[in-house]
């Protein structure tokens, strides 16, 4: 993939994020605040202070318009819907070295909510991703009991699991035993 590491991290970010939401397949993984800490703690999402309801909602609101952009039906309704998103984004670049992360740029604004941090670095990830013409590794998981959202990361492009070891490990599975039973 052509893409740094710190856009990479951004775009894992956006699939944990995604991967939360209903529409993902399960159920709402973002109930609470308690949840919502528990996110930024796992992705190590910097400067990021005290979080309330008001947090949760506004996450849980951008987390919707992400889920837009991963799965709209063309390239042109991507780019809409993200530019739209990035236009009410305060974005501020900036070069930060933090948590044993090697330089890299944060683009949220100093004092931003963390949706807005989210929506700043996600975004301008996601903005990469489609100016490198890469839009169809924006994925969702192939087997038929999971939505779960992915970056292909693969070089061939030919990743179809969220997750080999569960959802592709299930699938090969299945495949074989109903071969067995053919």
């Amino acid at each position: 993939m052509p893409f740094s590491h710190d856009m990479v991290y951004s775009l894992t970010t956006v699939v944990d994020l995604l991967n939360t939401s209903p529409a993902a397949g399960g159920g709402e993984g973002l109930t609470s605040v308690e949840d919502l800490r528990a996110f930024v703690g796992r992705r190590v999402i910097s400067d990021v202070e005290n979080l309330d309801d008001r947090d949760l909602a506004e996450v849980r609101e951008l987390r919707d318009e992400f889920y837009k952009v991963f799965t709209a039906p063309d390239r042109e309704t991507a780019v809409s819907l993200l530019n739209t998103l990035l236009g009410r984004t305060r974005i501020t670049p900036s070069l930060a070295e933090h948590d044993g992360f090697s330089l890299h740029v944060h683009y949220f604004a100093p004092g931003a909510s963390l949706a807005e941090h989210l929506a700043a670095d996600c975004g301008v990830a996601l903005a990469h991703v489609l100016v490198e013409d890469e839009r169809d590794r924006l994925r969702t998981c192939a087997a038929p009991d999971c939505d779960h959202v992915f970056v292909d990361e693969s070089r061939n492009r030919s990743r179809v699991y969220c997750d080999s070891r569960t959802c592709g490990n299930r699938m090969h599975v299945a495949a074989y035993r109903a071969r067995r039973r053919a």
